[in-house]
Parts: structure tokens; C-alpha cells; sequence
């Protein structure tokens, strides 16, 4: 699976590289994230419960960063297991850029999914991923521009626009979210997303 996308935080680059660094602003931005935890300074583990269609699963993984230059981007690697669910492994280059007052998230996406999860239909991932990604971006744009997020959920939805005009909208994840998925297993990971 392989997609690209972009995403406008509203936040300044480096608070945006701050933000995607930080293993509690990840974990409260990741639908199902039950923990996430920064390993090294170059690692991270997580686990995310989550459902897509029929299956649903808690699933375990590590990410690596690796090519990073900060503030400006990475590359994420890693892979998960969800057990019987299933597995995803892949990698996301994400890149960060000045946006008049935010920054511009572009993401390139790599990975495989396995198990039940490659046997569920597109449009249950799909459906998914892009309610998953939805979540992600709208918590974390808040997060990262230091808006409250229950109080202005729907002024900080970050702008989506996909690079790739006939892209399925599951493609459209986060690069964490891939990360996760990746890290996590295999599930949303229909996406990844900006990053």
C-alpha cells in the first residue's frame, strides 16, 4: 500500500516538530492509543485497540526514526501485531514546511498489511482510516496550536489535501497514524496521512 498526502497545522514548524516528537500529545491525538511511549530518543512503542469492520484487535508495535532533521522532517519505520488480527509493517517520510502563520505536513507512505486485516473489505478500512485520520489531525492540530479541544474541534480541522487525485480517502492517515498502524498492526492502516 502506498500513498502521499498533505495536511496545514495551524501551529509554527517548531512547535509542530515539538508536538510530533512528544509521546502524550500522540497518545491523546491517536484514536485507540492506549499508550505510547518514547523508548530513545529515536524509538517508540505503542499500543492501539482498534476495529475496522469486523475485526478488532489491541495492537502492539515499535517505530523508529531515522534520516531526521530537525525541525524540518523523518522517516518513520516500524512495524506491528495485533495476534491474530494481524500484522502491518512499513515506513512514512514526513516533512514539515513554514505555511504563512502553520506548517505544511507532506507525507509519503509504504506498507503492508497481513491476517485478518488484509482480508476485510476495502471500504471497512477505508471508512476507518479516514474516520481515524479525521480524529488524529483535528486533536492534534488543536494540541499543537494550543487550542483547547473540546472547546474548538471544529474551528482547528486542519485543511486535507491529497496529492494524488484519485487516491481511496483511506490513504489519507497521518504518517503517526501509519506509524501507529504500522506500529500498531496493521489496521487504519489504509492511510497514513500527512506525516
Amino acid at each position: 500500500m502506498e500513498m502521499t498526502g498533505e495536511f496545514t497545522i495551524p501551529a509554527p514548524q517548531d512547535q509542530v516538530w515539538d508536538a510530533l516528537n512528544d509521546p502524550e500529545v500522540l497518545q491523546r491525538a491517536i484514536p485507540g492509543a492506549q499508550s505510547v511511549e518514547k523508548t530513545s530518543d529515536t524509538e517508540f512503542a505503542a499500543v492501539v485497540k482498534a476495529k475496522v469492520g469486523p475485526v478488532s484487535a489491541k495492537f502492539k508495535g515499535n517505530v523508529t526514526l531515522s534520516e531526521i532533521d530537525a525541525p524540518n522532517g523523518y522517516k518513520i519505520s516500524g512495524e506491528g501485531s495485533g495476534g491474530a488480527a494481524g500484522f502491518a509493517k512499513g515506513s512514512a517520510i514526513v516533512k514539515l514546511a513554514p505555511a504563512g502563520d502553520g506548517t505544511l505536513l507532506t507525507y509519503e507512505v509504504h506498507a503492508t498489511v497481513g491476517g485478518k486485516l488484509a482480508q476485510v473489505g476495502q471500504r471497512f478500512i477505508d471508512a476507518t482510516a479516514k474516520k481515524m485520520a479525521d480524529e488524529f489531525f483535528t486533536t492534534f492540530a488543536a494540541i499543537a496550536g494550543g487550542t483547547d479541544v473540546e472547546d474548538h474541534v471544529d474551528a482547528i480541522a486542519p485543511t486535507h489535501i491529497p496529492l494524488l487525485p484519485d487516491e481511496d480517502v483511506g490513504l489519507s492517515l497521518s504518517p503517526w497514524m501509519w506509524g501507529t498502524l504500522v506500529i500498531a498492526g496493521a489496521i487504519l492502516t489504509v492511510y497514513l496521512f500527512t506525516m
